[in-house]
């Protein structure tokens, strides 16, 4: 698994029903490392702490391969990575094999696996249209937040090593399962 971009995005302000919403989602493709704190990203704007950032969703980590099948179904975008809000885009990251609690190397980190995301109207503004949620919850493809036990920089190129594996444990896949509305 080797990461194919770094994502970062600033505070963006959006009228939404009429209503003004504050959202960090809109990420985009930086040069360069990035750092990764104990509780978030640097430089990328959280905005909702009660469902971002923190110790348990520091990083938030989004499978290249997913984006075949979303650009399938919504082929008029403009398509970056950082369109799930992810900051980490990583190729292989699949849900189905890997494990809560699993804890990897990437670049100068070491991160553990924590939970699936559970996606909210915000990832609907991304894409134009509230109809992606209900086809986000139908998939498997939920990306993975990480728990950051060692920060540092990460790049374009690093390798994700699995350094540990989890033992009894559920995958990703069968936890974002339970969790669905």
């Amino acid at each position: 698994m080797i990461v194919k971009s770094v994502n970062i995005g600033e505070k963006k302000v959006i009228n939404y029903k009429g209503k003004i919403v504050e959202t960090g989602i809109f990420k985009y493709p930086v040069e360069g490392a990035i750092f990764l704190g104990e509780e978030d990203v640097e430089n990328d704007a959280v905005i909702d702490r009660r469902y971002h950032g923190g110790i348990e969703k520091a990083v938030y980590g989004y499978s290249e391969n997913h984006y075949a099948y979303w650009k399938n179904l919504y082929p008029n975008l403009a398509w970056d990575y950082g369109m799930f809000g992810e900051n980490l885009t990583i190729s292989n990251l699949e849900e189905t094999e890997i494990y809560v609690g699993n804890t990897y190397q990437l670049g100068e980190v070491i991160l553990e696996v924590t939970k699936p995301r559970e996606p909210c109207f915000k990832l609907g503004l991304r894409f134009g249209t509230q109809a992606v949620l209900k086809q986000f919850w139908n998939s498997s493809k939920s990306g993975i937040y990480f728990k950051v036990l060692k920060t540092g920089k990460v790049a374009v190129g690093d390798t994700l090593l699995l350094i540990k594996k989890a033992e009894n444990s559920p995958t990703i896949a069968a936890v974002y399962d339970t969790t669905k509305p």
